[in-house]
């Protein structure tokens, strides 16, 4: 596998998959390493795709975190760290899916659904969480919209939206929008405006 062939949110994920292993003391970067910097990193498509499914996140970036606390420690750290065997089968499987797809760049949803396939105890507690693989990869061809992953910027240009919008229905479940007690010009306003689009467009 190329590393150039990876989107660049992958690229990062795995720089901050490596600083968190040796943040760890650990030998290796493993591909528990790297989904727990896929579910923390600003702006990319994987956190936002498992919250669409249904994944419970606390309780996956919990159990992540503590799979992490399992791996052996190096006693004396040297600083040199490579992917495990684990994670290069991963991402090997990720290239061979790509390139199916006719993708020219292995993007970070790739790599979330050739984890669920995973054998071991990663792919079972992905798999624990209810959702099939067939519906995650009904959900990446939903984003994806019939495009294919010619760009190694394609998931930075697809979450443009989030980056210059707000997301209203996700800020009211977090309780951050003020309340509307007391606001009755606004919602009268807001009413109106629907009610003449109604009459403008009827179903």
């Amino acid at each position: 596998m190329r590393a150039d062939r990876l989107t660049s949110k992958l690229q990062s994920a795995l720089a901050d998959a490596q600083s968190l292993a040796i943040g760890k003391d650990h030998s290796q970067i493993e591909h528990v390493h790297l989904l727990l910097a896929l579910i923390d990193q600003q702006g990319g498509s994987v956190k936002p795709l498992l919250m669409q499914l249904g994944f419970n996140l606390t309780t996956l970036h919990g159990e992540l975190s503590r799979m992490l606390d399992l791996l052996p420690e190096v006693k004396n750290p040297t600083g040199d760290i490579q992917p495990s065997q684990n994670l290069i089968r991963i991402l090997n499987l990720a290239d061979k899916k790509a390139q199916q797809d006719n993708d020219q760049f292995i993007s970070s949803e790739t790599v979330l659904l050739m984890m669920m396939e995973d054998r071991g105890e990663l792919g079972k507690l992905l798999n624990n969480q209810g959702v099939s693989k067939q519906a995650l990869e009904n959900a990446i061809k939903n984003i994806r919209g019939g495009e294919s992953i010619n760009d190694a910027n394609a998931e930075d240009n697809r979450n443009s939206l989030s980056k210059y919008t707000i997301d209203l229905t996700e800020r009211a479940e977090q309780g951050k929008l003020d309340p509307v007690i007391g606001r009755d010009d606004e919602i009268r306003r807001t009413i109106q405006v629907l009610q003449r689009r109604t009459k403008n467009n009827p179903v």
